[in-house]
C-alpha cells in the first residue's frame, strides 16, 4: 500500500496542481473524481490478473496468455516501460522545481542529479528500495494531511464545493474538466504497477487486491480534498504560475514558510522518480526472462539480486527525456499511453474469462462486467483527448 501510495501521489498532486488548476479552475476537483471513477473498473481487472498471473513484465504476460501473441505481447510491455519512463521524466522535473528551493543550482543540473542518485539507489535490494520508498511515502502523506487540516479549519469550502460542477451548457468549462480528467490520469498512475511488484509478494491473493483498492481509495479522497483546498486558498492562475505549487499553498494556509513544505514535497518527489525506476527495471527484467529483449537485462546482482543492467537502461532513457521534453507535454504523452494500455488490460481479461468455462481457485474474482466497463471508459477518455488534439 505505502509502495503504491508513493507512486502515485507523489507524482500527481505535488506536480501537476498547478497545471490541473490552470486547466480547469475551480472545477478541477470534478476532474479528479472522474479520473478516479475510470480508474476504478481497470483496479478491479488488475486485481484479478496479478492474482492469476503474479509475474514481472504483467501487462505483457496477460496479453500473451489472452491473445497469444508474442509481438503483441512485447509491444506492450513496451509500452507500459515507456509510460513509467515519461512518468519519471515529469516527475523528476517538477522535483526540481522543489530542491531548487534549497539547492541554486540549473534545472538541468538538478534533474541530472536527482535521476542519478536515485538510480543509485535502485540498485539495492528490493526490500530496501521499497523500505525506503515507503518512509518517503509517509512523509508525504503527512505533508498533504496538514493541508488538508488547515484548509478545512481556516477555509469556508461550501461554495466552491456547490460549483465545483460546471452548468450543463458551459462548454468551455466543460472541456477544461475533460482536458483537466486526462491530466488527472496521469496523477492516478502508479496504482497499477503493483502488479508487476507481484511475484516478490509472499500471499498475491489477500495482498494484492488489498493494496491496489486501498491505494485507490485513499490516493482519490486525498486529490479530491487537496485541490478542492488548493484552488480556494490561491487563485488558479497563480497556482498555474508556481514552480512549487502545493508550497505555495501551504505558505498561505498555515503562514509557515515556504521551505518547510518545499521539504516535504522534495521526499514525495523523489520518492515518485525511485519507485517508477523500480517499475522499469522489473518490467525489463521481466521481458528479457521470458527471451523477449536482450538476456543481459535479465541479469541480477549476487548480492542484492536487483536487476542491474535494466536499472541502469531506465535510468538513462529518464534521464534523456526530462532533459528535453516540457512537463505538461510528458504529462500528457504518460495519461494517453496509460489510458491505451488500460483498454488492452481490460480487452485481455475479457478474452480470457470468455476462453474458461471455470476460473482457476484461489484469485480474486471480478464481475465480468467490470472489464467491458473498464475498456470502455478509458477509451472513451482516450477518444476524448485524442479528439481535442485532432
Amino acid at each position: 500500500m505505502l509502495y503504491g501510495l508513493g507512486i502515485t501521489i507523489g507524482a500527481g498532486i505535488y506536480v501537476l496542481v498547478g497545471l490541473a488548476a490552470g486547466r480547469a479552475g475551480a472545477h478541477a476537483p470534478l476532474a479528479f473524481l472522474v479520473a478516479a471513477l475510470v480508474m476504478g473498473f481497470s483496479a478491479a481487472s488488475f486485481a484479478e490478473l496479478g492474482t492469476r498471473m503474479p509475474v514481472a513484465a504483467s501487462e505483457a504476460a496477460y496479453v500473451e496468455e489472452a491473445f497469444r501473441r508474442r509481438r503483441l505481447a512485447l509491444a506492450v510491455g513496451l509500452l507500459s516501460i515507456a509510460t513509467s519512463t515519461v512518468s519519471a521524466a515529469t516527475i523528476a522535473v517538477g522535483a526540481s522545481g522543489y530542491v531548487g528551493v534549497f539547492v541554486p543550482l540549473p534545472q538541468p543540473v538538478l534533474i541530472a542529479a536527482i535521476v542519478l542518485a536515485l538510480g543509485a539507489l535502485a540498485t539495492r535490494s528490493t526490500l530496501q528500495a521499497v523500505s525506503i520508498a515507503g518512509a518517503m511515502t509517509l512523509i508525504e502523506v503527512g505533508g498533504l494531511a496538514v493541508i488538508m487540516m488547515a484548509g478545512l479549519a481556516t477555509l469556508d469550502l461550501g461554495p466552491p464545493l456547490a460549483t465545483m460542477v460546471p452548468q450543463p451548457g458551459d462548454g468551455l468549462a466543460w472541456a477544461g474538466v475533460a482536458s483537466t480528467a486526462l491530466l488527472a490520469v496521469f496523477a492516478f498512475i502508479g496504482f497499477e504497477h503493483l502488479v508487476n511488484i507481484s511475484e516478490e509478494m509472499k500471499d498475491q491473493r489477500r495482498t494484492l487486491p488489498r493494496a491496489l483498492f486501498i491505494t485507490l481509495g485513499l490516493t482519490t479522497v486525498f486529490y479530491a480534498l487537496v485541490v478542492l483546498i488548493a484552488v480556494t486558498a490561491v487563485p488558479p492562475a497563480e497556482l498555474a504560475a508556481s514552480p512549487a505549487p502545493l508550497a505555495l499553498v501551504f505558505e498561505r494556509l498555515t503562514g509557515w514558510p515556504l521551505w518547510l513544505m518545499s521539504a516535504i514535497a522534495v521526499a514525495a518527489t523523489l520518492n515518485g522518480v525511485l519507485v517508477n525506476i523500480i517499475i522499469i527495471a522489473r518490467v525489463l527484467y521481466g521481458l528479457a526472462d521470458r527471451g523477449q529483449l536482450p538476456a543481459a537485462l535479465a541479469k541480477v546482482a549476487e548480492g542484492s539480486r536487483a536487476p542491474v543492467m535494466a536499472t541502469l537502461a531506465g535510468v538513462g532513457a529518464i534521464l534523456v527525456l526530462s532533459l528535453a521534453v516540457p512537463l505538461s507535454g510528458l504529462a500528457d504523452i504518460a495519461a494517453t499511453g496509460t489510458l491505451l494500455v488500460f483498454v488492452i488490460i481490460n480487452v485481455a481479461l475479457i478474452a480470457i474469462k470468455r476462453q474458461e468455462a471455470v476460473p482457476p481457485p484461489d484469485i480474486f474474482l471480478c464481475p465480468t462486467w467490470v472489464p467491458y466497463a473498464g475498456a470502455l471508459a478509458s477509451g472513451a477518455l482516450l477518444g476524448a483527448d485524442l479528439w481535442g488534439r485532432f
